[in-house]
């Protein structure tokens, strides 16, 4: 359904979107480095709604017409949120070793994906490592940090 009487499609809550965007954080330690770019290749598709995106994030996308290209700055806590100190954990090494998958390697500064108890996944970079425990970081990649979003509006369905 259209929703202009231009006959040109607007961003609904769920809606379709493909488009081309990027995201580069404005403060933090990878500043002015994008974090992702579909502008160098093939453009995404989001479906609103569906966690694919921050609310915050697709909250900006919203009644913005087919075509339209736009740059704004987000600000952390409508981005990802402010960084949560809850979210830094120590974790025994022998549970590290049974929720990851066979074979991990456990390296300070990488992404480590662990499979809960009840088949579900989560995923946290690991800070430290010790003999008997290592802390690892849940937080978001992008929590705590401003972003500029650049998004180029493709097609809406």
């Amino acid at each position: 359904m259209l929703t202009s009487t231009h006959d040109v499609a607007h961003v609904r809550a769920d809606s379709y979107v493909t488009l081309h965007y990027r995201i580069e954080p404005l403060t933090g330690p990878a500043a002015g480095t994008a974090f992702v770019d579909t502008f160098l290749g093939r453009p995404a598709t989001l479906q609103l709604g569906m966690g694919q995106w921050a609310p915050g994030l697709e909250s900006l996308l919203l009644d913005r017409p087919e075509g339209v290209h736009f740059t704004i700055d987000v600000p952390a806590a409508q981005a990802y949120g402010n960084r949560n100190p809850d979210l830094l954990r120590w974790i025994a090494h022998d549970e590290m070793v049974r929720s990851a998958p066979p074979d991990t390697e456990f390296i300070p500064g990488e992404m480590i994906e662990f499979v809960a108890p009840n088949g579900g996944r989560y995923a946290g970079v690991l800070k430290t490592i010790q003999d008997d425990s290592a802390l690892f970081d849940f937080n978001h990649p992008l929590a705590g940090i401003d972003l500029q979003l650049e998004v180029h509006i493709l097609g809406v369905l």
